[in-house]
């Protein structure tokens, strides 16, 4: 009897445990590499036996029963390979205005789209919102009209915007900068670019921002600024780790989850596998991901990549997005498409020529594959300034390509003990109290169990004056004025009366003279 009860306990207990959550994810933005990265998520999500409902370009081909699409698919062109390979100031001041619109496109095709529309209508209860932190923030609208707890989530490092929703220090003088070359160790002309930088973004993302407070006006009455709601932000889960990226300040409510979109590595087959198993020197990996289209690279940039290719004995793999054959298919293997996880995790993979960007970083560190890492775009500069500082791997700017500085860089981070270093880095990078994923889907969990705690920092309500410390110093400022104005007060007096006393000295003497 008593083991039935026991029993029964324990299936109670399992059952208040595991309660499933209704949860929606409302990811408006197009780019195929942020999706895939909140997919692996999403999916943990409904393998604990969650509702996840999800607004996205990406609908599941063949969904389980507690999955629920509401797709934007097919109203705007999915963002792959679409940037050429180049960089300057021109890139990165369109890349602001790219965010921008984007974010305002995004928002306008997600209200307008019919079963979007439908599901604000019906308002169904969700537990939490899930709301990407990436172009624009009329996601937080769409879950305050849904009435649920909002947790942000970002595939890369912090947008400029984000670090003052949270509470997060931003000083140019050991903050990376998203856009920009410099670290943690940027130099004066560094500091002032990202100054200049960091208010140019922020100018147009906060007009960008009051454009979508106005579109979800057309639609909604009595939506509260969008920059209080994202203040109100339970938690955000941020897609990096500290072994990567170096300490920063963090409040409580954000979390590190960086790396819990890579899986085991698979086992090769075909050409690919045969390629790679043949080769006596081992292989090196070349892709500069989903966004930027490797075929568009200068002539003289390529021929500088093939040149260190040629004199270099190993073998390449390039994700390549032309049917051109650059060189000898003994050396140098192509492919649009290209199990990268997969490569990365074989041993004879030895090195990743790499644009840096934040899921190619991370399956690199995970694996322990050296990098050298050619940033083009988005948060790439910041990333690749950490894989350098973190000792996963060396930097390579464009501007610097040429194929004796790229066979440097090859030799540098194909060497013994910088091997050896790496392996200590991704070490690491894994040991952690609880897998990343868990983190993800545990913190989740937590803010559904608790959802009328506020957990920000009192440094997001800090007006700005006092954050500065602005009243601070103007009191001091203050009374160091008056105890000088006294002092001369003082001084002044002093000397008057001394003044007055000779006087009164000098008057006696020529009276005393006279008489």
């Amino acid at each position: 009897m008593n083991c039935v009860v026991l029993l029964i306990s324990i299936i109670i207990t399992l059952q208040t445990s595991c309660s499933s959550l209704n949860i929606i994810g409302i990811f408006p933005y197009q780019g195929k590499s942020h999706f895939f990265v909140h997919r692996v998520y999403l999916q943990e999500l409904v393998k604990r036996g969650h509702n996840v409902t999800v607004i996205s370009h990406f609908p599941e081909s063949d969904p389980p029963s507690n999955y629920h699409d509401v797709s934007l698919a097919g109203s705007i062109k999915i963002l792959e390979d679409a940037s050429p390979l180049k960089r300057s100031y021109t890139t990165i001041l369109g890349t602001a205005i790219f965010l921008t619109s984007s974010g305002r496109e995004n928002c306008e095709v997600m209200l307008a789209n019919k079963n979007v529309q439908n599901l604000l209508r019906d308002k169904p209860k969700f537990d939490i919102a899930v709301v990407e932190q990436f172009n624009s923030d009329c996601g937080l609208g769409v879950a305050y009209i849904l009435g649920a707890p909002v947790i942000g989530i970002t595939s890369h490092i912090l947008m400029p915007w984000t670090y003052s929703r949270f509470g997060i220090p931003n000083h140019p003088a050991y903050v990376s900068f998203h856009f920009l070359e410099g670290g943690t160790k940027p130099t004066l002309y560094q500091r002032v670019e990202r100054v200049l930088f960091d208010f140019y973004f922020k100018t147009l993302y906060y007009i960008s921002q009051q454009r979508d407070q106005d579109t979800l006006a057309k639609h909604f009455d009595n939506i509260p600024p969008l920059e209080q709601l994202a203040r109100d932000i339970k938690i955000l889960l941020l897609y990096q780790n500290f072994v990567l990226t170096g300490s920063l300040l963090f409040p409580a409510n954000v979390i590190e989850v960086g790396g819990y979109h890579v899986d085991k590595a698979k086992s090769l087959t075909g050409n690919l596998l045969k390629f790679i198993e043949e080769a006596e020197h081992g292989v090196i990996y070349i892709s500069f991901g989903s966004v930027v289209k490797s075929s568009t690279m200068p002539d003289e940039k390529l021929q500088a990549v093939l040149g260190a290719i040629s004199e270099l004995p190993q073998r390449f793999i390039w994700k390549w997005e032309s049917k051109t054959t650059l060189l000898d298919k003994n050396k140098l293997y192509l492919a649009e498409w290209l199990p990268q996880v997969d490569i990365l995790g074989h041993p004879k993979t030895l090195a990743f020529l790499s644009h840096a960007g934040m899921g190619g970083t991370t399956e690199a560190i995970h694996f322990g594959v050296p990098v050298v890492a050619m940033p083009v775009l988005g948060d790439q500069p910041s990333n690749a300034a950490a894989i350098e500082e973190s000792g996963l791997g060396v930097q390579l700017q464009i501007e610097d390509l040429t194929k004796d500085n790229l066979i440097a860089a090859f030799k540098k981070v194909l060497d013994p003990k910088f091997k050896a270093n790496v392996g200590e880095v991704s070490k690491a990078w894994h040991d952690r109290p609880m897998s990343p994923l868990e983190s993800a889907v545990y913190w989740t969990e937590f803010v559904a169990r608790h959802p009328n705690i506020t957990y920000k920092t009192a440094a997001v309500d800090t007006p700005l004056y006092q954050y500065l410390c602005l009243d601070v110093i103007s009191v001091f400022s203050i009374a160091i004025v008056l105890l000088y104005a006294v002092f001369r007060l003082l001084i002044s007096g002093i000397c008057r009366r001394t003044t007055f006393k000779e006087k009164n000295i000098k008057n006696a003497k020529k009276k005393s003279k006279r008489a």
